[in-house]
């Protein structure tokens, strides 16, 4: 029945999509079928309209333009999906575990100017996973948290496709792609530089690092793939699925949305749950902590948001129960090592976090007075935050001290009794003793 279709038209429609047409030939074994994707056919057709190029297809267009984050946009040429179709491959690599934008295994091919995801079988790009590679500003390799087997997450952030400020939409995703520690199954390589990736194929992270580098240079990009080094930071938490390996990350939420932190050398990291989000550090202008509570704490990340240099604009982004083990290792091994402003005390914040963390750990505090007071000063046996949270507390209780010492009953106390008390007594007694010591003195 497929010699009803009106192939013409459907080639003309589908023309960067092989798959769909081979489909329809295949799904076409009746009249009302063929009936049906011809009339489909022609309805695209007329709503397109012809094309002299020969395709009727409006191609759907990839911004490569760097215009984000308040970067003037340096071109303004565009590339359409066919474009990039056209461009010769370099390498190709197949049964690739893509996360984001989409969750699917994919082809992931390597042009001089693109990287980009294609169905296994087909030829065209998928639209939403296009990259450019002047056009890429971070790229990260990371371990992917809580695996029993080892595997790693390649992160591919181009310009706009994160936003600091809360109001802001990234305009593109990330690309996230994960790969084992084993290497390449044999015939997973294709391309003309297939030979040359052979020599470095004793894993896939050799592999991808060699011909993410290799392009990323060859478009005069000097981005460089950024690690964990456990080295410089880690996590205090044991890992349950991996306990003799240092954890690189840390658990925290952002909003309702789970995820982890990795504190990296050029930045901080959130994933891996859309949106990710990185903080680069010299967008930072503070860090402090909040929600202080027996077992977690939050950590809030104060970020320049102005264009064009302004340092005036800043917005905080909240993360939420990290392990109170971790603060030692972020204050000490990140924030002063990095060197920036630490503002736990600040007067914008200390009023509300002091009120917060007195309601919330009042009890905790009480319970464990006795042996607080037992320890010399520096040698109670608490943290940092422990210690920032007694403070607190004690502030509290000196300020309701000066309330009660300041209050003056007035006429009212005075007309409770005509008596003395035992203070004033107490002042007499003394007075005549010093004038009985002064008169012996003479004497």
């Amino acid at each position: 029945m497929a010699s009803g279709l009106d192939t013409q038209k459907l080639d003309s429609v589908f023309k960067s999509r092989p798959d769909i047409l081979e489909d329809i030939r295949k799904a076409a074994d009746s009249p009302s079928r063929v009936q049906l994707f011809n009339n489909i056919a022609d309805f695209v057709y007329e709503q397109i309209g012809d094309q002299p190029s020969g395709s009727s297809l409006k191609r759907r267009r990839v911004d490569i333009e760097p215009s984000q984050n308040g970067n003037t946009p340096t071109t303004t040429a565009t590339n359409t999906i066919d474009d990039v179709a056209d461009e010769n491959i370099l390498l190709e690599i197949k049964d690739i575990s893509v996360s984001i934008p989409q969750r699917k295994k994919y082809e992931l091919c390597f042009t001089p100017k693109h990287i980009y995801a294609r169905v296994p079988n087909t030829t065209a790009p998928v639209p939403a996973i296009v990259y450019a590679w002047k056009n890429i500003e971070y790229a990260f390799y990371l371990p992917v948290p809580e695996k029993a087997q080892v595997q790693h997450n390649y992160i591919i952030f181009p310009r706009n496709s994160y936003s600091l400020s809360k109001s802001g939409t990234p305009t593109e995703d990330p690309l996230v792609f994960t790969v084992s520690a084993a290497a390449p199954k044999p015939g997973s390589i294709g391309g003309p530089n297939a030979s040359a990736a052979a020599a470095v194929s004793d894993s896939y992270t050799t592999l991808f690092h060699w011909a993410i580098n290799k392009c990323l240079q060859a478009a005069a990009n000097n981005v460089q793939i950024i690690a964990a080094d456990p080295a410089k930071f880690h996590s205090k938490v044991r890992q349950p699925h991996r306990p003799k390996e240092p954890a690189v990350h840390i658990k925290a939420f952002r909003g309702p949305k789970d995820g982890y932190l990795f504190f990296l050398e050029n930045g901080i990291l959130w994933g891996f749950k859309k949106p990710l989000l990185f903080i680069p550090l010299d967008k930072i202008a503070a860090v402090s902590y909040t929600s202080v509570l027996q077992r977690t704490f939050n950590i809030v990340v104060e970020v320049y948001t102005g264009e064009s240099g302004d340092t005036e604009t800043t917005e905080e982004l909240e993360f939420a129960m990290l392990d109170q083990e971790d603060y030692g290792g972020i204050n000490e091994n990140y924030v002063a090592r990095h060197r920036l402003q630490d503002r736990s005390m600040a007067d914008q914040r200390k009023a509300k976090r002091e009120l917060a963390e007195n309601a919330k750990g009042k009890k905790g505090v009480d319970g464990e007075g006795e042996d607080a007071n037992g320890h010399a000063d520096g040698d109670d046996g608490m943290t940092e935050l422990e210690r920032a949270q007694l403070e607190a507390e004690q502030q509290l209780q000196d300020d309701e001290d000066e309330d009660e010492e300041d209050y003056d009953p007035g006429s009212e106390g005075e007309s409770e009794g005509s008596g003395t008390s035992d203070d004033d007594n107490d002042a007499e007694g003394e007075e005549m003793e010093d004038e009985n010591e002064d008169d012996g003195e003479e004497d």
